[in-house]
């Protein structure tokens, strides 16, 4: 117990000029992602870059994201395959992506098919030797009407985990989606810790007076997405119920994302995370000795 990294998430994209950046901050881990589409990345030459620049500094990549829609995106699907089948190349141990949707439909609608794809992915994933962690963002759908993601709330994970029984097959966990449907972050990670693949370093701010006198109905955003150590959920606490459910890889801070730390400032954020998550667990790690 107590062996957590703290890493953050890198745009594939920006990985060969960010990563000098994020190796100087201190960071332990990368989580490389992409949005939708890997835009024609080859991963053969891009590891290979990747592990020139970070030589011996000890930094590791823990994770390959792709948030997709592999239910309804054929090629969305076979790019996912793509990560699978060639995170070893990075010597990542964990896929990140969305459950994917049929677009408008409930997440009903959606199980026989997710039941079809993801029983594909994960028996890829396993030959593969690695984890497929669904991301629990609602990507602004919900229950009734989804985008491309349905894993967003615990009734729908456990509709997933009961289609698709696997241990290669988790959750890749945050607490700003949870904060923002009104769910405990704290109590859901107690139940959930052992379907927790991978974790992101995310929060959220709650504004309940705007609520109260609103709802949450209105068109109006009530929840901010912020760094943690500027949102709502308790960090110490969340790697502690981590350690003691035995979670030992990482938490990838995902950035661009708060409204006060962005643009010329987002790795003000990042370093104000990092240094705020390594605090966290060390005081985590202290109460379990």
């Amino acid at each position: 117990m107590g062996n957590i990294k703290i890493g953050t998430c890198v745009r594939g994209n920006e990985i060969l000029t960010l990563l000098p950046e994020v190796i100087h901050a201190g960071f332990e881990t990368i989580e490389l992602y992409y949005n939708v589409s890997l835009e024609g990345a080859d991963f053969i030459e891009l590891s290979k870059m990747t592990k020139e620049i970070i030589g011996d500094s000890g930094l590791t990549v823990s994770s390959i994201g792709l948030y997709c829609n592999p239910l309804q995106y054929e090629e969305q699907r076979k790019e996912l395959e793509y990560c699978i089948e060639n995170a070893h190349l990075f010597n990542a141990k964990i896929v990140g992506t969305f459950a994917g949707a049929l677009e408008g439909k409930s997440v009903d609608e959606a199980m026989p098919r997710f039941k079809e794809v993801f029983g594909d992915l994960v028996k890829r994933a396993e030959a593969n030797g690695v984890k497929i962690g669904i991301e629990n963002c609602p990507m602004y759908g919900f229950w009734y009407k989804n985008t491309c993601n349905i894993g967003f709330c615990p009734k729908a994970w456990e509709m997933m985990f009961d289609a698709v029984d696997s241990n290669y097959l988790g959750l890749e966990w945050e607490p700003s989606h949870q904060l923002e449907q009104f769910i405990d972050p704290i109590e859901q990670l107690k139940a959930w810790t052992p379907k927790i693949v991978h974790v992101h370093g995310k929060d959220a701010h709650i504004d309940w007076p705007y609520i109260k006198k609103y709802g949450s109905w209105f068109g109006a955003d009530y929840s901010v997405h912020r760094f943690p150590g500027l949102g709502d959920s308790n960090w110490e606490e969340i790697i502690t119920i981590l350690n003691q459910g035995g979670y030992c890889d990482d938490i990838a801070i995902e950035g661009f994302h708060d409204p006060i730390y962005c643009g010329d400032r987002e790795l003000e954020g990042q370093i104000l995370a990092l240094n705020h998550l390594k605090d966290c667990r060390k005081k985590a790690n202290a109460s379990i000795h």
